[in-house]
C-alpha cells in the first residue's frame, strides 16, 4: 500500500527546500500543493507575526466519513542550521546529506510520512475519521510555533506528533523544563596593578556553579549550565558574567527544588562575599527563570496508547510506552488539553551533519500511521 519510491521522492523534495526556523513558508506552500487532492480546509494562523517567521502554523482539516472527534497529526516544518542548500544522497537504503549540512529528516521525514500515508489511504479508498494536520513553525528554537498556535482551530482531543527516532515506541512521558539566566556583577580593576580593588565576577560565578549538581541528578531529573559568558581582557578583572542553563524533571516538585537550589547557590556566594568584605552594593546578581514547557504524562491505558499498540499489532509489531528526556510540540499540545504521544520516523544523529534515515524505517512508520488512522475511524463503528 505504501509506495516506497513516491515516499522517497516526497522526502527528497522536502529536504531540498530551505526552511530553517523562521523561514518555513516555502515548505508550507509545498505541503498545501502536495495535499491539495484531498480538498482540505486550510488555515494559517498568526504565529508568524508573533515569532518573526515568514508564515504561521499550517492547519489542514481533512473531513472523514465518521461522526467522531478528529485525530490530530503533527510535525514541524523548520530545521536547524546548517540547513540551507541540502543535497540528499541515497545509498544502500539510507538517506544522508553530502556532509556539510544537516539532512533535515528532523522533521521532514514526518511530513513525508504523513503525506504518503494520506495519499495511500485516498488511493485505496479506505474509510477514516476526520483528521487535523498541524504543521508548526519554529519548533527548533523553543517550540515557539506551538506556543503561539491558535488552539481554537483544533478540535481533536488527542493525536500524535511524529518527532522522534524509535519506530517501535510511543513517548508518553516527557519532562518539564525551566530555563534560567543569571547575571552576576562584580567590579572591574587592573588585573596586574590593583587586582585587590576588583571583584571577579567569573570567580564568584564559578564558586556558585561548583556548589551545583549538574548532569543527571536522578532518573527523572537533569541540570545543565550551557553558557558562561563574559567580555573583557586578560588584564582586567571581569565585572560581569552571564550564566545560562536549564533544569528538567518528570516531577514538577523536583524541578522546583533544583531551580531553587541554583538560585540559592548564587545568592549565598554573593552574600558571603559581601559579609566577608563588609560591602552592601557589590557583588550582586539578578536572575530570570522561564518555564520552557510542562511535563507530559499519558497513562498506559489511554485510548491514544491503545490505538497505536493495536495498529502495531496488526502489522506484527509491538509498541511500548517510553519515557524521554527531551521536549517537543507534544508538551505544548498536552498543556493545552490535547493529549499527544510522540512516535518515531527512524531519524538518527539529528542536528548534525551525520544525520541519516533509512527508507525502510520511513515505510514502517507510514504503514503504522495508516493503521492508526484506519483504526481510529473503525473505533466509531
Amino acid at each position: 500500500m505504501i509506495n516506497r519510491e513516491r515516499l522517497a521522492e516526497t522526502f527528497k523534495t522536502l529536504v531540498m527546500i530551505d526552511s530553517i526556523s523562521r523561514e518555513e513558508a516555502n515548505v508550507s506552500d509545498t505541503i498545501c500543493r502536495m495535499l491539495a487532492f484531498l480538498k482540505p480546509e486550510i488555515f494559517i494562523d498568526k504565529a508568524g507575526s508573533k515569532t518573526g517567521s515568514n508564515t504561521g502554523n499550517l492547519i489542514m482539516k481533512i473531513p472523514g466519513d465518521k461522526n467522531i472527534s478528529p485525530l490530530m497529526l503533527n510535525a514541524h516544518m523548520d530545521t536547524v542550521s546548517p540547513g540551507k542548500g541540502v543535497e540528499p544522497e541515497f545509498a544502500d537504503g539510507v538517506f544522508t546529506s553530502k556532509g556539510d549540512t544537516i539532512l533535515g529528516a528532523d522533521d521532514k521525514s514526518a511530513i513525508a510520512i504523513i503525506i504518503e500515508s494520506l495519499t495511500a489511504i485516498n488511493e485505496n479508498r479506505l474509510s477514516h475519521g476526520p483528521i487535523e494536520l498541524v504543521f508548526t513553525i519554529c519548533e527548533e528554537i523553543g517550540l515557539l510555533g506551538a506556543k503561539n498556535l491558535d488552539f481554537n482551530l483544533i478540535a481533536a482531543p488527542y493525536g500524535y506528533a511524529l518527532d522522534t527516532s524509535d519506530i517501535d515506541a510511543i513517548i508518553t512521558q516527557a519532562p518539564a523544563a525551566n530555563q534560567f539566566e543569571i547575571n552576576l556583577y562584580g567590579k572591574d580593576a587592573h588585573a596586574g596593578a590593583e587586582p585587590e580593588q576588583g571583584i571577579n565576577a567569573i570567580l564568584l560565578a564559578s564558586r556558585a556553579i561548583a556548589k551545583l549538581s549538574l548532569g543527571r541528578i536522578d532518573e527523572e531529573t537533569t541540570c545543565n549550565i550551557g553558557v558562561l559568558e563574559a567580555q573583557g581582557a586578560t588584564n582586567i578583572v571581569p565585572k560581569h558574567v552571564r550564566v545560562k542553563g536549564e533544569a528538567r524533571s518528570h516531577d514538577e516538585a523536583k524541578l522546583q527544588r533544583v531551580t531553587d537550589t541554583i538560585m540559592s547557590a548564587f545568592e549565598s556566594v554573593v552574600t558571603d562575599y559581601q559579609n566577608q568584605h563588609r560591602l552592601d552594593d557589590l557583588p550582586k546578581f539578578n536572575a530570570s527563570i522561564h518555564k520552557e514547557f510542562s511535563c507530559t504524562h499519558i497513562p498506559d491505558d489511554h485510548p491514544l496508547v491503545s490505538l497505536a499498540q493495536k495498529a502495531a499489532g496488526e502489522l506484527g509489531r509491538k509498541m511500548a510506552p517510553k519515557r524521554t528526556g527531551g521536549g517537543s510540540d507534544a508538551n505544548i499540545f498536552f498543556e493545552n488539553g490535547i493529549v499527544t504521544g510522540v512516535i518515531g520516523t527512524g531519524m538518527t544523529d539529528i542536528h548534525s551533519t551525520r544525520e541519516s534515515i533509512r527508507l525502510d524505517d520511513m515505510v514502517k512508520s507510514a504503514e503504522l500511521l495508516v493503521e492508526i488512522i484506519q483504526k481510529h475511524g473503525k473505533n466509531a463503528e
